[in-house]
């Protein structure tokens, strides 16, 4: 995720503290001193949750006394006394923050999520504080305007003006009576978006298939069923099965379990989140979020929260963004019809008398697969164990970047199923430490995310400071004696997330502003090109053993694999546009207190044709990307993104090398190093010698 300086953006706080069950009692506050740590990562063992508000009430003050200091000094302004100081300013908040505020998805418990609710205010308070100061705005203006005179070096130049544009575009310019109501809106959507996340995580918790009956497994794999007697066993209901919310628990229902009527609780359950008129309802919460974000946006000169936050992007207006989507809706939703017709088709003939629904989809889905090519998931999973995963992935960024991955087990972590690495460069030395969360909890958010515990940049005296790098997801566990067994969609996942970890620990940035400063329809770049090689033949026989015989995945499965590349995509494209324009009418399109949360979602979907027997990849009460700040407005990235990444691929196939080391090391350079220097174009261009064409994403897609 785009690192952003915290205090200029609303809290987010997303990630968890660890448990506070045997801890030794602490005289001095850990938050507060030197981490006497391998690497000087957190001390999760020690770390209590009575620690943080005292060490938010000392880092506050000290960010406080930091930013008066550079108000007070008597000198002109200049780059280095305003602007390099304001950059340097706050580093106990910015060590506290990613501990707090980065693990709070990850390992939750009551107590913190009560804490969150009584820091949040205060944060939010802080950073208005800092962002509507005039005498500091006014002396980084200063610098601003002569910007140009004062001999600066690119990285320096851009610092400058990302750092006013910060503050500009945040409203430090705006009259007194604005900025106050400004600050209102501010702290008041941080406490909505903070609801919305905690009602999310308890409507994921709060419900549970229980089945008793061995009839109502009927067509259920065998690993499958085996989880669900896990999960039933930790629920105190053993000898049941239990299917829950989790990806990796429902999804696998859907695609093989017979029990139509079963399916139809299961899925409804999980589109249904935060849409049950219950406590943990978000439709209410959410429209007051929305008319907020209007009502900034149009203090801040916009027309719409969407113009806003899409003016910084490389899509730069909304309506750049509407016409890109629908340029891959079209050919999507006539896909997804024709894939729709073949599984009605199978329907019939099975005798079934009913229309396909949307809970139907992934089961004959698999029918289809199954039938065209083959295939079907549980072909596939064997040569996916998770640890061979993990080691493909170390293979590739080996022959890319010449990383290598060692464990340590030294490094203190929040849970025992995290995994702590050292990770080396080319030459040997320390590019930084990556953590590996793999599977759900009922402690952790769904989703899969990457995050940071520390920046990597450079301090004061010039020395490197090594970035610590958190990969979270919730994949399928292991059961009894059999390893965790990866589905494709969960692989191509792992390489995802390690798409992001590797750009926060090549980010090389002498600033902390300008470390991994790209554009939000960028930063999916990254990641997103780590999923073409996942089914590469070269890379698959690296790593794609099966769990019991060690033997390669065979030829004529990897064949089948590749010809099914383009299965299903209609669908998967049409839910996830789908998704995306439902983001951009909510951000776009007026709206009052009386909008009906579910009718305005149904008149979208209506107006662009999405069929029934599709529901879009996140509704409104559940659609976690936009209830926080990062993708609001900008769910589109991901397909964007998706047009850089399939063309940046296509650079290493042109060249007849997957892994061409100087292709690499171009990508390395312009787009996950030298942030600092490059907007998102700029960087793409520098790498690939021209902007990137449409054409490899949608053939890539099977849209063209």
């Amino acid at each position: 995720m785009k690192r952003i300086l915290l205090f200029l953006l609303f809290p987010v706080l997303f990630l968890a503290s660890c448990s506070t069950a045997e801890k030794p009692k602490e005289t001095v506050n850990p938050l507060l001193v030197e981490f006497e740590t391998p690497f000087g990562a957190p001390p999760f063992d020690i770390i209590d949750n009575e620690h943080y508000l005292p060490a938010y009430t000392v880092a506050m003050e000290e960010h406080k006394a930091d930013i008066q200091a550079i108000v007070d000094n008597t000198d002109a302004p200049d780059f280095e006394n305003t602007i390099v100081a304001y950059d340097r300013s706050g580093k106990l908040m910015s060590k506290i923050s990613p501990i707090f505020g980065g693990l709070r998805g990850a390992n939750t418990n009551p107590r913190l999520q009560e804490i969150a609710r009584e820091i949040t205010p205060l944060l939010s308070a802080h950073s208005n504080e800092i962002r509507f100061n005039q005498g500091l705005f006014e002396r980084i203006k200063a610098v601003y305007e002569k910007r140009e005179t004062l001999g600066l070096n690119q990285e320096q130049l851009r610092l400058t003006e990302k750092i006013y544009q910060d503050f500009a575009r945040n409203g430090a310019a705006l009259p007194e009576e604005q900025r106050e109501e400004l600050k209102s809106l501010n702290q008041q959507m941080s406490m909505l978006s903070l609801k919305l996340g905690e009602n999310l995580l308890a409507e994921n918790n709060g419900f549970k298939l229980v089945l008793d009956k061995q009839e109502d497994l009927a067509g259920l794999p065998q690993n499958v069923i085996a989880a669900a007697a896990d999960e039933a066993k930790k629920s105190g209901m053993e000898g049941k099965w239990v299917f829950t919310l989790a990806k990796p628990s429902w999804i696998p229902f859907l695609q093989f379990s017979q029990r139509r009527d079963l399916r139809e609780q299961l899925y409804t359950a999980y589109i249904n989140r935060g849409d049950n008129n219950n406590a943990n309802d978000n439709k209410a919460t959410f429209l007051e979020l929305m008319e907020m974000r209007k009502k900034m946006a149009n203090l801040l000169g916009y027309e719409n929260y969407a113009e806003y936050f899409i003016a910084d992007q490389m899509a730069e207006t909304p309506a750049n963004v509407y016409d890109f989507l629908y340029q891959v809706w079209e050919p999507s939703i006539k896909r997804a019809k024709l894939e729709r017709d073949e599984q009605q088709a199978i329907i019939d003939k099975t005798g079934g008398d009913f229309k396909l629904a949307s809970w139907d989809w992934w089961y004959y889905s698999e029918m289809v697969r199954k039938e065209k090519f083959d295939l079907n998931e549980d072909d596939i999973k064997p040569y996916f164990a998770i640890e061979n995963v993990k080691n493909g992935i170390f293979t590739l960024t080996t022959k890319l970047f010449g990383l290598t991955f060692v464990k340590n087990t030294e490094i203190p972590v929040y849970h025992p199923e995290v995994e702590a690495y050292e990770v080396f460069n080319r030459d040997g030395g320390n590019q930084g430490v990556l953590f590996i969360d793999p599977h759900p909890r009922p402690e952790k958010r769904s989703g899969a995310w990457c995050g940071t515990y520390r920046s990597g940049s450079y301090d004061e005296d010039g020395n490197k400071v090594l970035p610590i790098v958190t990969i979270v997801m919730n994949f399928t566990r292991p059961v009894g004696d059999q390893p965790a067994l990866l589905s494709w969609d969960e692989t191509r996942t792992y390489f995802h997330e390690f798409g992001h970890a590797l750009h926060n620990l090549f980010a090389d940035g002498q600033y902390n502003r300008t470390s991994r400063s790209v554009p939000r329809d960028f930063v999916e770049l990254p990641s997103q090109i780590l999923e073409n090689w996942a089914g590469e033949p070269e890379l698959l026989k690296e790593y794609a053993f099966h769990y019991q015989t060690g033997e390669v995945i065979p030829a004529e499965l990897v064949e089948k694999l590749n010809k099914s590349a383009m299965f299903n995509q209609g669908f998967e494209n049409a839910e996830y546009i789908a998704a995306a324009i439902l983001d951009m009418d909510w951000h776009t399109i007026a709206l009052s207190p009386e909008t009906d949360v579910n009718a305005f979602e149904k008149a979208t979907l209506d107006r662009i044709g999405l069929i029934s027997e599709i529901v879009p990849r996140y509704r409104t009460p559940n659609f976690g990307h936009i209830h926080a700040t990062g993708y609001a407005a900008g769910y589109y990235v991901y397909r964007w993104a998706g047009v850089l990444d399939a063309d940046a691929f296509m650079a290493f196939k042109e060249s007849g090398d997957l892994f061409n080391q100087e292709l690499a090391e171009k990508f390395r350079k312009y787009v996950l190093a030298e942030n600092g220097l490059w907007e998102g174009m700029d960087a793409y261009v520098k790498f690939r010698g021209s902007e990137p064409s449409i054409d490899p994403f949608l053939i890539r897609s099977g849209l063209k």
